[in-house]
């Protein structure tokens, strides 16, 4: 049984590795930001209880899972269920170069112009990571990741990311 949750900043890799290690494990992955806007209504949160029954759902319909985000309030309820959590803060400029390389997320956004245009706006939001203190930042989820007493990882450096993935992968 592999349950995962991954967290951090905006441009931290997330997605990236939540994708290798459920190709790998061959298991569903969620991406927070699925359940944590209302679908009818672009930009527009859902309700808590509305995300949270979404993330219980798709808990408790598999053994093995990845949940990944940055939303601490979710990230707190979906890791009671896991079996790890990683950590990732690889620092802001890191996050930045990542955002600026980020291929286009169709889930996301209709085209990558569209993507694109909303870049300086990500961008100025990474930056203030570290100065935040919403459930986005980096306080929370340093007191998130501290809390928790299970196997637990951070990785400061995407190199540490990419090392992870390829000792998880055979050759």
């Amino acid at each position: 049984m592999v349950r995962i949750v991954i967290f951090g900043n905006s441009g931290a890799g997330k997605t990236s590795l939540a994708k290798a290690l459920a190709s790998f494990y061959k298991i569903k992955y969620l991406d927070l930001d699925a359940i944590a806007w209302q679908t009818d209504q672009p930009g527009v949160r859902a309700t808590f209880e509305d995300s949270k029954r979404e993330l219980l759902k798709f808990i408790k319909n598999s053994d093995s899972w990845i949940i990944e985000g940055c939303y601490t309030f979710l990230l707190r309820e979906a890791i009671a269920y896991c079996t790890e959590t990683i950590f990732l803060n690889p620092g802001i400029e890191v996050c930045v170069e990542n955002c600026k390389a980020r291929p286009w997320e169709p889930h996301k956004y209709p085209n990558l112009e569209a993507q694109d245009k909303n870049l300086q706006m990500l961008i100025a939001w990474v930056r203030e990571y570290e100065n935040r203190d919403d459930e986005f930042s980096l306080r929370k989820h340093r007191q998130l990741f501290d809390s928790y007493m299970g196997n637990k990882v951070e990785y400061n450096s995407n190199l540490e990311v990419y090392n992870r993935v390829n000792s998880t992968i055979p050759k």
